[in-house]
């Protein structure tokens, strides 16, 4: 990762955070695309306090010309982008209702962030990848995919769903490049981000027991899967999609 460029959206908490993080002991430059501008300056400077590099740059991925501004200024900066997590998505904020009750607003939202402001992210950096001949994409899934859990979430189950989708498309469009599109589909995650009761209720009585290995799942159990995807040993390896859940299998 030594010197590699890295954007990675939605960084300035949780698992983009972790990514950001992780990312700058490796020598790479960590580039936290954050909404919350004052989140991305917090992790910016953990970052630097360590000794690590870290740009960041407030960044609404729904909205194609921060977007475009973004790479901009990374490209500015470092005149290279190699890696491209696309983390942002909306999660904690979702109401969990029954398909009937989603509004047409709160589906259009879930959908433009989760899946559009992929869309952007790809377009806009996939050129200086082409130029360079190399480049790691990783498209931020979930395992609900996998297993729809009964939590009335068609809405951010069917994005992570189409991330599925674009990943398998991206690759076979973009391997002649040198470019690798994978995806990752973590489980139910703890990370530093607060979440209510029942969330974590849940975590402990239903996705646990169910999983191969029987712990709560980490945000540092997510992040070694990242680092691979978007190393040089990760050359040969595109079009999938790496569930990484602690084995879970609903019975």
């Amino acid at each position: 990762m030594k010197e590699r460029v890295c954007i990675i959206t939605g960084s300035g908490q949780g698992l983009g955070r972790a990514f950001a993080m992780r990312f700058a002991t490796l020598g790479a430059v960590s580039v936290i695309a954050e909404i919350n501008a004052v989140n991305a300056q917090k992790v910016a400077a953990e970052i630097e306090s360590a000794g690590g590099k870290a740009f960041a740059v407030e960044t609404d991925v729904a909205n194609s010309d921060s977007v475009r501004a973004m790479v901009e200024q990374t490209l500015a900066q470092f005149g290279r982008i190699d890696v491209l997590i696309n983390n942002a998505a909306l999660l904690q904020n979702i109401n969990r209702v029954p398909v009937d009750q989603i509004t047409d607003k709160e589906w259009d939202d879930v959908l433009r962030v989760n899946v559009t402001g992929a869309f952007y992210c790809v377009r806009a950096v996939v050129s200086t990848m082409r130029q360079a001949r190399w480049g790691r994409i990783i498209n931020m899934s979930s395992d609900t995919v996998l297993l729809p859990p009964p939590l009335t979430y068609a809405h951010y189950v069917t994005t992570k769903a189409a991330l599925v989708g674009l990943t398998r498309e991206l690759a076979r469009e973009l391997g002649p490049d040198g470019i690798t599109v994978n995806a990752i589909m973590p489980g139910s995650t703890e990370t530093e981000v607060e979440q209510n009761n029942k969330v974590r209720d849940n975590r402990a009585k239903i996705v646990v027991p169910r999983q191969c290995i029987p712990r709560v799942e980490v945000a540092d159990d997510v992040v070694g899967a990242a680092v691979f995807l978007a190393s040089k040993e990760a050359g040969f390896i595109t079009g999938q999609s790496l569930p990484v859940n602690g084995g879970i299998a609903f019975v």
